[in-house]
């Protein structure tokens, strides 16, 4: 199979889930052998997006060179690789990606129409001698990559919740990523919203770009102090147990996109790897530590 690329630009704007700052992004298409590129054009910084970039992986994943960051690039990153696009560039005017839906599905919807570029080069598969496995100790949490013909991932996550359940996503690179899993929605607990804002995170997010899990009971207080931070005048707790009236477009949607976010930091390998990839309980850590070693395993 040969390299593909964009076939012509696409824009996008909004603010970022984590900084709540407004940023313009424009996909554009890039050269053979390229790979996926960040371009700060506000500091005129180029990133490759590449698990040896990485610098934080709290709730989401940043790259950063020489001091410049991007952050929350896990979605694109996934919709290009669902999409099959192996070079892009892509330039930004702020250092957080826009949230948009809380998903992959605007990008997918823009590009797909447009089909993609076939170059002339090959595609430079990342192979693999030996199946490996990176494991967190503290949380239970492993990734195991395994040399196989093609690109394909199992997941299970596991959040002790009583709302969730144990949840499964599957996908593999000739199966249906803009139906099945650009669409599925980024996710948290009510609980965990407190202590995120205290970090200086979600200040982007609303009930529109994020499922909340309402986990335990709340008080009156409690939901009212998430109208706040959402900016929402009234919201409330579901009987199913999320916040607001939010309609899930599937069973396992955030098992599907948890599923979404692995695609996205297993891209950071540097291209499409020829390997089965199972993890449990993944997240950006470990996910970007899998990627790392990758890059440092292949053939």
């Amino acid at each position: 199979m040969n390299q593909q690329t964009l076939n012509k630009e696409y824009t996008f704007e909004g603010r970022g889930l984590h900084t709540g700052r407004y940023a313009h992004l424009t996909l554009m298409p890039a050269g053979e052998d390229t790979g996926i590129r960040f371009l700060r054009t506000d500091l005129n910084v180029e990133i490759e997006a590449l698990a040896t970039k990485v610098s934080k992986t709290e709730r989401s994943t940043t790259i950063t060179e020489n001091g410049v960051s991007v952050v929350t690039i896990e979605h694109l990153m996934s919709a290009l690789t669902g999409l099959g696009v192996d070079n892009a560039l892509v330039k930004i005017d702020n250092e957080e990606v826009p949230i948009l839906d809380g998903s992959a599905e605007c990008y997918v919807r823009a590009i797909a129409p447009d089909g993609l570029k076939v170059q002339n080069a090959e595609r430079k598969y990342i192979e693999f001698s030996e199946e490996f496995e990176i494991k967190n100790d503290e949380t239970g949490s492993w990734v195991k990559i395994t040399p196989a013909e093609h690109f394909s991932l199992d997941l299970t996550v596991d959040f002790n919740s009583h709302v969730l359940g144990i949840q499964t996503a599957s996908w593999d690179e000739g199966s249906d990523y803009i139906g099945q899993i650009a669409p599925c929605r980024t996710f948290c607990f009510f609980h965990e919203l407190e202590y995120l804002a205290s970090l200086g995170l979600v200040k982007g997010g609303d009930v529109d770009n994020a499922i909340v899990i309402v986990e335990h009971p709340v008080t009156k207080e409690q939901v009212s102090k998430m109208c706040t931070i959402f900016g929402q005048p009234v919201l409330s707790v579901t009987e199913q147990g999320y916040l607001s009236n939010i309609k899930l477009h599937f069973p396992n949607e955030c098992g599907r996109h948890k599923m979404l976010d692995l695609i996205g930091d297993m891209r950071l390998m540097g291209g499409f790897p020829k390997a089965h990839i199972t993890a449990y309980k993944p997240g950006h850590k470990i996910n970007s530590i899998a990627a790392a070693a990758a890059i440092a395993k292949k053939k």
